[in-house]
């Protein structure tokens, strides 16, 4: 039986979805969640070497990218190391989904363009406080993506054993700032 009261989406919108839905971060989402966010999604144009954000700044905002590359690195005594490259239908700066956090990492646009959506944070926080559903599901898949974070940084550690210690990972952000002085 077809509902005529549910809701049809333009095939603009099911795009937007289907793209959406690739995006570990929003892969749990229905449409009708979606939905809520598409409209708060900016579109930016970048070009190559352009930075997205440094490492240490405030976390504003959720990025993914439509067209391009992204390099992600980290600023080791004044050279840049590469984390990872990351490109169409994958999310970046995925801390922001965290209130008062701040960039671990640098983000430069490695591509000749990126066309990249911005999220901004106060507007997801915003959906989070009025659909804790939501909430439940974006946090659920950052803490999926978070833990195999975890995964590749212990194996990395066992492979390299010694270069590092992996025990400063689990320090309190007080205690890390004491153990570097």
């Amino acid at each position: 039986m077809i509902n005529p009261f549910k809701k049809s989406y333009t095939s603009k919108e099911l795009n937007m979805f289907r793209f959406l839905a690739r995006v570990t971060l929003f892969e749990k989402l229905t449409h009708k969640e979606m939905a809520l966010l598409v409209p708060m999604l900016h579109l930016r144009n970048f070009k190559q070497d352009d930075v997205v954000f440094f490492r240490n700044d405030p976390s504003y905002a959720l990025y993914i990218i439509k067209h391009g590359r992204v390099s992600l690195n980290i600023d080791v005594h004044e050279r840049m190391e590469p984390l990872t490259t990351i490109k169409s239908g994958q999310a970046f700066g995925d801390n922001s989904l965290l209130p008062k956090t701040r960039r671990i990492y640098n983000s430069i646009v490695l591509s000749e363009t990126a066309d990249i959506y911005v999220l901004p944070q106060v507007n997801l926080l915003e959906v989070f406080a009025q659909h804790p559903e939501i909430k439940a599901k974006m946090l659920e898949s950052l803490a999926e993506l978070y833990n195999s974070y975890t995964v590749n940084l212990f194996k990395a550690y066992k492979s390299s054993f010694g270069f590092f210690n992996l025990g400063h990972a689990y320090l309190s952000e007080a205690e890390s700032d004491n153990s570097y002085k």
